[in-house]
């Protein structure tokens, strides 16, 4: 069995530190408005045996420099506004298009 969070992300220099199942999956990111913020979905799996993985997020503006070590997740674009925001992981090694191997 699987479900899926809901986790809303500071934006900035500020990492962002969520403590998840292995073999999650990003399925999701929005800049919501009313929140004037953005959140990201993520499925995780409910077997309890499976170990937990701390995956660091940090979220960029667009033309913010962004480290090399810093992986791509994906973006949330603010529909009534001219701003992107793009979802970074740090922990490049051990992501493979958005799962941890």
């Amino acid at each position: 069995m699987k479900t899926v969070h809901k986790f809303r992300l500071e934006c900035g220099s500020a990492l962002n530190s969520l403590k998840l199942r292995k073999g999650f999956r990003l399925v999701h990111s929005e800049y919501l408005v009313t929140e004037k913020a953005v959140f990201v979905w993520v499925e995780v799996p409910l077997d309890l045996s499976l170990p937990e993985i701390q995956l660091k997020l940090r979220v960029f503006g667009t033309g913010e420099a962004i480290p090399r070590h810093f992986t791509y997740m994906s973006s949330a674009v603010d529909g009534f506004g001219p701003e992107a925001y793009h979802i970074y992981s740090l922990e490049a090694q051990d992501l493979v298009m958005g799962q941890v191997a």
